[in-house]
C-alpha cells in the first residue's frame, strides 16, 4: 500500500518532492523519484513496506531496462503466478508482487490485469513500445486520478498531488452537484473538470509519440442473470466457505504484523474465524469501544473473540478524539467526502496502527450478501407504489407532518415515487431535495444496473451499490482513512471470485424475510455459537448534531453563513439558512446536511482560492 505519482510535464525535482511528501503519509517508509531522461518521464513513489522489506524493492522499480514501475496496493495471488511465470523463463531478483506485474506484463501484455487478484493502481513505462500502460483493481478499492492535456499528462493516487503547481485548474459545478446528491465524487469525474478517475475494471494505455488516451473494461460484474447457480444450497455453502477461507488465507501474507478488524458483526466475525482457522498463531483482532452512551457492540467483539481465542485489543475512542480530527479532515479526504462515519474509522486506523501494519475487515459482505437494513426496507415496501398516487401523496404529507424523523422522511419520499427504482435512487442520494436548485439525477451508466429488468430488485439495486456506494463511498473511506496513519486494510469480501459467486446466486440463499445474510450467516454458525449474533445490528455514528449545536455551533455559524453558502453553486441559500435553524433550535436533525456542507467549505477555503467554478 503506497502512493504512486507519475508526470510528462517539466516540474523540477524539488516540486515532484514536494507532490511526493503531499501525500508521504500515505507510505513514510521510503520516498523514490526517478526521470527517465530519453522520454521526459517522472516517477514518484512513497512506499509503505509489506512484502520483502528490502531496498532491492524500494520502487520506482526497473524490471531490466525495459519495464519500469509505480505500483499501489497487493497482488495477492503473486506467489502463483510468479510460480507460473517462472516455467515460462522469467528470473526474479526480489520477492515482491512489484516484480512479477511486470514479468505478467512482459508475458501476457495489456490482458495482464485479468490474472490478477488484488487491490491495485500501477503505470508502467513501455520502454519499448514508447508507451505508458496502467491499470486499476476490479472494484475501485485503490485510487487513480490523472490529469491529461495533449501531451501533460500527469496521474497520482490523491488528487492533491495533481493541483500542486497544476495552473491549469477550475472546481466542476456537476462534481458539486453530485458531492452534494452522494456525499462524494463519482467516478469517473473529480472536483476539478480537468482532472479525471481511472474506472474500476479499466486499463489505459497513453501513448508518448501521438499523445493517443485509451482505455478499456477488462471486468465487469455479471449483468444479466443467466448463469444462475444450479447446485444445492448446501453445495453452495461448501463452496462458498472454500473461497472465503482462501480470500482470507492469501490476504494474511505479508512481512509484517497482520491483524482483523472485529466488530461483533457476521461479516469480521466470519474473517476472524477465517483467519484463525489455518493460523498457527493468535491472530490479532481489534475492536472499537468509544465512551458515550449507547450499544457497546466491544462487548459481542469480545465474545466473538474468546471463542476464537485470538489476540484480542479494544481500542477505547472518546467521540472527542474526532473533533481534532474535523478541521483537518481535507488533508486526508483531499476530495469532498462526507460520509461521517469517515472519522471513527480513522481513530480505528489510528490506533491499530500502534500494533499492526496491515489489518483485515469485513467490507463488501453487505452489498453482495444483501445486508444493508435498506435492502429489507425495499422488500417491505416495494407494494405501497402500487396504491393510487393521490392517496401515497396524502400519507407523506400526514407522515412528515407528525415526525421529523430520518425514517419518516426517506419513506414519504418513497411513497411520492414513480416507481421502486427511483424511489430506492432517492433514498440513498440528494437528488430533488428542496434546498438544491438543480432538481434534476445527473446521467451516469451506473444506473444501468438499477433499471434494466433482467434481475429481482434485490439484485438489482445489490449491483447498483457494489457499482455506486461500494466504490465512490465505502472504498474511498477505507483507503484514506487507512492511508492517513500508513495502515494497510484488505477486504476478503472483494475479491472478485466472491462478488462474482453472490452475483451468481438465487436470491433466496442470500435473502429471505427476516433473514439477511442468510448463507454467510449460516457458514458463520459453524465457528461460531448462533447465540452470539441474536442481538440488533448495530453502529458507531460521532454525535455530530450535539457537536453542532453546542461545541462547533460557532464553527458553523461562521463556515455556513449567507455570505459563505451564497459562493456554493447549486443550493438555494434561503432554505438552507432554514434548515440550520431549525437544527440549533432542536426542531429537525439536519446534522448530516451541515457535515456536508461543512466538509465542502472547508474544502473551498484550502483548495478554491483563485479558481473559477463552471
Amino acid at each position: 500500500m503506497c502512493g504512486i505519482y507519475g508526470t510528462t510535464i517539466a516540474y523540477t525535482e524539488e516540486q515532484v518532492l514536494q507532490k511526493l511528501k503531499r501525500t508521504s503519509f500515505r507510505g513514510p517508509d521510503q520516498m523514490g523519484c526517478q526521470t527517465y531522461r530519453n522520454s521526459g518521464i517522472t516517477f514518484g513513489h512513497n512506499r509503505l513496506a509489506i512484502i520483502d522489506l528490502d531496498a532491492r524493492s524500494n520502487q520506482p522499480f526497473s524490471y531490466s531496462e525495459e519495464i519500469h514501475i509505480v505500483f499501489n496496493g497487493e497482488i495477492f495471488n503473486f506467489k502463483e503466478l510468479r510460480k507460473e511465470l517462472k516455467s515460462k523463463g522469467y528470473s526474479f531478483r526480489t520477492t515482491s508482487d512489484t516484480e512479477v506485474i511486470c514479468a505478467a506484463y512482459l508475458e501476457y501484455g495489456e490482458s495482464c490485469v485479468s490474472h490478477f487478484n488484488g487491490m491495485f493502481a500501477f503505470v508502467i513505462y513501455d520502454v519499448r513500445q514508447n508507451k505508458l500502460y496502467g491499470a486499476k483493481d476490479r472494484v475501485g478499492q485503490k485510487p487513480f486520478y490523472y490529469y491529461l492535456n495533449g501531451s501533460k499528462f500527469e496521474f497520482a493516487s490523491q488528487i492533491s498531488s495533481i493541483q500542486l503547481f497544476n495552473k491549469d485548474l477550475s472546481i466542476s459545478k456537476t462534481a458539486i452537484h453530485e458531492y452534494l446528491s452522494w456525499k462524494s465524487v463519482p467516478s469517473t469525474i473529480s472536483i476539478y473538470n480537468e482532472i479525471k478517475k481511472l474506472e474500476d475494471g479499466h486499463w489505459f494505455s497513453y501513448d508518448l509519440k501521438s499523445y493517443e488516451f485509451k482505455t478499456k473494461q477488462y471486468w465487469d460484474i455479471p449483468y444479466n442473470s443467466e448463469q444462475l447457480y444450479r447446485g444445492t444450497y448446501p453445495e453452495a455453502q461448501e463452496e462458498l466457505e472454500a473461497l472465503l477461507e482462501n480470500a482470507v488465507d492469501i490476504r494474511m501474507f505479508a512481512d509484517v504484523p497482520v491483524g482483523v478488524f472485529l466488530s461483533g458483526g457476521v461479516d469480521s466475525a466470519l474473517i476472524s474465524a477465517m483467519a484463525t482457522k489455518n493460523n498457527s498463531k493468535k491472530v490479532k483482532t481489534f475492536s472499537v469501544k468509544f465512551n458515550e452512551k449507547g450499544f457497546d457492540e466491544s462487548v459481542y467483539a469480545k465474545r466473538v473473540a474468546d471463542h476464537l481465542n485470538t489476540e484480542h485489543y479494544v481500542i477505547e475512542c472518546d467521540y472527542n478524539d474526532g473533533l481534532s480530527l474535523i478541521e483537518n479532515f481535507s488533508t486526508y479526504y483531499d476530495e469532498p467526502f462526507s460520509d461521517s462515519s469517515a472519522i471513527p474509522s480513522m481513530l480505528l486506523a489510528k490506533n491499530t496502527k500502534e500494533h499492526v501494519t496491515v489489518a483485515l475487515s469485513g467490507d463488501g459482505g453487505d452489498e453482495s450478501f444483501l445486508g444493508y437494513r435498506r435492502y429489507e426496507w425495499i422488500d417491505n415496501n416495494k407494494k405501497i407504489i402500487g396504491l393510487p398516487k393521490f392517496l401515497r401523496k396524502t400519507a407523506a404529507k400526514s407522515l412528515t407532518s407528525l415526525s421529523n424523523g430520518t425514517r419518516a422522511e426517506v419513506l414519504s419520499e418513497l411513497l411520492q415515487s414513480e416507481n421502486i427504482e427511483s424511489a430506492y435512487l432517492k433514498s440513498v442520494t440528494k437528488y430533488g431535495s428542496p434546498w438544491m436548485t438543480n432538481k434534476n439525477a445527473c446521467s451516469f451508466k451506473e444506473l444501468k444496473y438499477l433499471m434494466h429488468n433482467k434481475k429481482n430488485i434485490l439484485e438489482r439495486i445489490s449491483d447498483f451499490d457494489i457499482k455506486t456506494y461500494l466504490n465512490w463511498d465505502i472504498n474511498t473511506k477505507v483507503d484514506r482513512a487507512s492511508m492517513a496513519y500508513s495502515l494497510e486494510v484488505r477486504s476478503p469480501f472483494l475479491d472478485y471470485r466472491i462478488i462474482e459467486m453472490a452475483r451468481h446466486l438465487p436470491t433466496s440463499f442470500k435473502f429471505i424475510k427476516g433473514n439477511q445474510k442468510r448463507i454467510l450467516k449460516d457458514i458463520l454458525y459453524k465457528h461460531i455459537p448462533k447465540e452470539i449474533f441474536d442481538r440488533p445490528k448495530a453502529g458507531f455514528s460521532m454525535p455530530l448534531g450535539v457537536w453542532f449545536r453546542k461545541d462547533l455551533k460557532d464553527y458553523v455559524l461562521t463556515e455556513l453563513s449567507e455570505k459563505n453558502l451564497k459562493e456554493i453553486p447549486g443550493i438555494n441559500t434561503d432554505v438552507v439558512l432554514q434548515m440550520i435553524n431549525d437544527h440549533m433550535t432542536g426542531a429537525w436533525d439536519h446534522n448530516y446536511f451541515i457535515w456536508k456542507l461543512l466538509v465542502l467549505r472547508q474544502w473551498l477555503n484550502i483548495n478554491g482560492q483563485g479558481l473559477s467554478i463552471r
